[in-house]
């Protein structure tokens, strides 16, 4: 193990957090003297899929120049040896790699329209109630499977293999070619039982079964840091450490509370709304309810839905921007405060809200097909927009908390805002009134927090053969950090 020891003979740690967002990605350093821990968030850089020929990718050497420009500083900041790092990171969107471990193209983007068609196709091959029972996964179009099907049209080589985005670049830093088992998990070919990939599934998608990573549990070291940034002293001995590569489950990970009664809303772009189940849930109701069984620490599961979050408000904003309209989150905020309830609400997960561009007018056709008065797209009507999407937004967590109570006869008392939406204290008032239970913001940054409360928690020797790394010496570590974090 790589531990310092500082002027006062105590023994210290320091793990680097890298959390990739679609938005942005962000390189933080965690100290710890024996005693104190420090988080600093030392790099920041934005991240948005690039659109070329109809299609959209992500620009994969901007984000690892980005990710090497945080280690980098973290080296020059760090009082010594940094003893790890470990990525998480959005699910969904992978690397193709050819013999050599070289990129073959830019990743597609979950956005990109092609799964469109490719989950119906696939549906004619193995339907959703199957897939389900299979897996306990959201039927959701951006999923890994659904992407890799819409691959196939294009008769990829044989030979070649893939990696979600996390793994690959730790396996760029010099760690084994893996899939982590959180992350696994949302590519919905899982076996829910076996909690292997699923031959079933990729054979009825045509999928190259020898072409998935191996799967590692949660907290697997994977190797050493290689290439030019090995060089520097500080990062001679670094571990590379898959953490919960999944940000949502590296969220729920840096939650800092070790009791049972709570739900959690992950809120940023997306919002993940849900609990914590001791096994997955496969039941009809789960299945009607279109739940996922997604991949938690030491064999847990995220009783959960992705909900179309603060990306509907993002892409608004980004759309009176181009009309020269100056408006940013905190103005809507304070002016929705002046308004009155919206007389009706908007179906936030509509699938034409998943799409980027023009979101005004998408919002208004989902309120046209239900009958609903439109909104003028003028920029001066802004307000009127956000008050629409907060007021729908808080309304359809509220929903799912109840069916995550009935479905999984847990109660719940009280409810983790975790994220960027964590900061939206209009919208949290909205989610306490809708929800009825106790609301308590935790960290902005909980992924990250919960990506270093791992890699201390490994380092500390807290790991299982089976199940990784362990909930409740990571729910420790998760408390110690989650006070004084500086941004």
């Amino acid at each position: 193990m790589n531990k310092s020891t500082d002027a006062r003979g105590t023994s210290s740690r320091r793990v680097v957090a890298i959390d990739l967002g679609a938005e942005s990605c962000r390189i933080s350093l965690l100290q710890w003297d024996g005693t104190n821990a420090v988080l600093e968030m030392l790099h920041r850089f934005p991240n948005h899929p690039l659109e070329r020929d109809g299609h959209l990718y992500w620009d994969l050497e901007h984000i690892c120049r980005g990710v090497e420009a945080g280690l980098a500083i973290c080296a020059r900041q760090a009082g010594g040896p940094i003893d790890s790092i470990g990525v998480d990171g959005w699910a969904v969107d992978y690397v193709w790699l050819n013999e050599q471990s070289a990129p073959v193209r830019d990743p597609f983007c979950y956005r990109d329209p092609r799964t469109e068609s490719s989950q119906a196709e696939l549906w004619k091959r193995i339907g959703p109630e199957r897939l389900y029972a299979l897996t306990g996964i959201q039927m959701i179009r951006i999923n890994t499977l659904y992407q890799l099907y819409a691959d196939q049209r294009e008769q990829l080589p044989r030979g070649m293999r893939w990696l979600t985005l996390p793994e690959y670049l730790l396996h760029r830093l010099g760690g084994k070619a893996v899939s982590e088992y959180t992350n696994a998990t949302h590519t919905q070919m899982v076996e829910a039982g076996s909690r292997q990939w699923c031959e079933e599934i990729m054979n009825a998608a045509s999928l190259d079964v020898r072409a998935a990573p191996s799967m590692v549990p949660p907290g697997t070291v994977l190797g050493t840091l290689q290439g030019h940034l090995a060089e520097l002293p500080e990062f001679r001995f670094t571990k590379l450490i898959a953490p919960a590569c999944h940000d949502t489950a590296s969220a729920v990970a840096g939650i800092p509370d070790e009791g049972n009664d709570w739900a959690f809303i992950s809120s940023g772009t997306w919002s993940l709304v849900g609990t914590v189940l001791p096994q997955a849930c496969l039941s009809n109701a789960a299945y009607r309810y279109n739940f996922s069984n997604e991949g938690g620490l030491g064999g847990t599961v995220r009783f959960l839905k992705n909900v179309n979050g603060m990306w509907l408000i993002e892409e608004c904003l980004r759309s009176w921007r181009e009309e020269h309209a100056v408006w940013d989150l905190s103005a809507l905020v304070g002016a929705c405060r002046r308004l009155d309830p919206p007389r009706h609400l908007l179906a936030v997960d509509d699938p034409r809200l998943l799409l980027s561009h023009r979101m005004p007018d998408r919002i208004n056709s989902v309120l046209r097909d239900h009958e609903y008065q439109e909104i003028s797209t003028h920029p001066s009507m802004a307000p009127q927009f956000a008050n629409l999407i907060f007021h729908s937004l808080a309304h359809r967590y509220a929903e799912i908390l109840q069916q995550v109570t009935e479905v999984s006869d847990k109660p719940l008392r009280k409810l983790f805002v975790v994220g960027g939406g964590s900061r939206n204290v209009y919208l949290n008032e909205l989610i306490r009134q809708s929800c009825g239970i106790d609301v308590l913001l935790g960290p902005v940054e909980s992924s990250t927090i919960g990506n270093a409360a791992i890699q201390m928690a490994v380092l500390d020797g807290s790991v299982e053969p089976k199940w990784g790394v362990q909930p409740d010496s990571v729910a420790k570590w998760a408390q110690t950090i989650a006070a004084p974090v500086t941004a």
